[in-house]
């Protein structure tokens, strides 16, 4: 075996994406507001971008007359060319591109809510405990989850505790011995945390959190209070005849205490549970004109870019830039114009999809979900002549206003069951009609999922009952043996 440095030549083919492709695709993926700031960005960012006004768009040949030459060396105009040489390091400084201190650019900030851990902390801070009791109950209030439920058990909080004790007895003065903490110490401390507000707070499990609240609301002598203390598995698995046999009630009362449990929270501390605001802007706007239906962009908060004519007509001048300089200005103002034909070829894209679903699902906007028909993201692929991944990204974090309300465009997008038409059906439309069916049910006998499965052989629909298990369970509805009323 032969050492040392050695040359080889290789041919090979490598696909090598242009950054200018992943800006790109980039720019399909983001939703409109994400568009809006990224658009300011590059305005900031590129000297040769400018903002179209809207009264410059009502006045387009007026906007673009060029200037006399005396007033563009005015004392009130900008050095441009002063600004190019710096490689645009002072393209933001100016009167006409700074839009930093735009009001536009200020977002409002949410005043802060308190949480759960800051509103059980104030109370605590009300009750006239010793500082022993308050380091106690901190190490309780750091192990409530959002939820509301105490998340460690009391010997965990019990060691925990005692640990701290231990890191700080070097501070305390004297020889004075401070006790550990014993589990009887946690658990009268757990009944003050469960005597907070909100009721339920500080329990250990669903049976326990519904049992405070109802001794909260002073009900330990009710039927309901007694179901959940002395039956709990029957309670669940709405055994009311033998519920009603235990207690020596009619299985209907019995029905009615239980109902009268359902409006527990089961998670109380959700309700101080903090979560950023979320802001949804419609992407695309379907409105129905004279019988036909329309597709329009949203895009009338969207900076209108275009070729700053100042910047290009300085940019001709070659003689005046050379090596970086003129690399520089190359690079700015391809860059200008290839944002420019991104954001139409986006806008050109979102409309041909949004077109080919507002045609493929018409029947959905005239009469309901029912009617909506499967639908695939390749599907819409072949049609518009584009790669799957391009409608994905269209598609992907995009909504919709339409006459049925503001939509995703994924929402159009599902699997489809056959039919004995020959015609899919989709799951979506599938999963309303299951829905719809168990809601115009008989309460005292509702349909079983193999019930189902006729129903919807009669309307020329197959589903297995598996199928229809696993929908009703997405949906959140129980088996039909657990919705029956007596």
């Amino acid at each position: 075996m032969k050492t040392g440095l050695h040359q080889h030549q290789v041919l090979k083919q490598e696909l090598r994406i242009n950054p200018r492709l992943y800006q790109a695709m980039d720019l399909l993926y983001m939703p409109l507001l994400d568009l809006q700031q990224h658009l300011k960005q590059e305005l900031l960012g590129n000297p040769f971008l400018e903002l179209v006004e809207p009264e410059e768009e009502q006045e387009a040949p007026a906007a673009e007359e060029v200037k006399p030459e005396k007033e563009k060396t005015g004392d009130d105009e900008p050095d441009w060319e002063k600004i190019l040489l710096d490689n645009g390091a002072d393209s933001t400084s100016t009167g006409v591109r700074d839009l930093s201190e735009s009001s536009e650019y200020v977002e409002p900030v949410s005043v802060q809510s308190k949480d759960l851990d800051d509103y059980l902390r104030e109370q605590v801070q009300m009750l006239d405990l010793t500082p022993r009791q308050h380091l106690l109950a901190e190490e309780f209030l750091g192990n409530i989850g959002e939820d509301g439920y105490l998340q460690a058990p009391l010997e965990e909080i019990v060691r925990g505790v005692n640990q701290v004790l231990h890191e700080h007895a070097d501070k305390i003065e004297g020889d004075v011995e401070v006790p550990e903490y014993t589990l009887q110490d946690a658990e009268a401390m757990l009944r003050i945390i469960q005597s907070l507000d909100p009721p339920g707070v500080g329990a250990r499990d669903l049976r326990e959190c519904l049992l405070l609240q109802l001794e909260q609301q002073k009900r330990q002598d009710t039927l309901a209070y007694r179901l959940v203390k002395e039956a709990w598995d029957d309670l669940k698995a709405h055994r009311w005849s033998e519920l009603g046999k235990r207690f020596g009630l009619e299985a209907e009362e019995v029905q009615k205490a239980a109902d009268d449990v359902k409006k527990l929270d089961p998670k109380p501390g959700l309700q101080y549970a903090t979560a950023g605001d979320q802001y949804i802007s419609a992407d695309l706007i379907v409105q129905k004109i004279d019988d036909r239906y329309h597709v329009f962009l949203n895009d009338q908060g969207l900076p209108r870019l275009r070729l700053s004519k100042t910047y290009v007509d300085i940019a001709r001048d070659k003689k005046q830039f050379q090596g970086e300089n003129k690399e520089f200005i190359n690079q700015r103002l391809n860059s200008a114009q290839w944002m420019i034909q991104a954001i139409e070829q986006r806008r050109q894209t979102m409309l041909k999809v949004m077109n080919f679903i507002v045609d493929r699902q018409r029947e959905f906007f005239e009469k309901g979900i029912e009617y909506l028909k499967p639908l695939t993201l390749r599907e819409v692929a072949d049609v518009i002549n584009m790669h799957e991944s391009t409608v994905s990204r269209v598609t992907n974090e995009k909504y919709v206003q339409t006459p049925r309300g503001l939509l995703p465009l994924m929402f159009f997008f599902s699997s489809g069951l056959s039919t004995s038409t020959g015609e899919d059906a989709s799951a979506r439309s599938i999963k309303a009609q299951i829905q719809k069916l168990v809601a115009d049910e008989d309460p005292k006998n509702p349909l079983t999922d193999q019930q189902i499965v006729e129903e919807f052989a009669k309307r020329g629909v197959k589903i297995a009952r598996r199928t229809v298990a696993k929908y009703r369970d997405q949906l959140n509805i129980l088996p039909a043996r657990m919705r029956k009323r007596l």
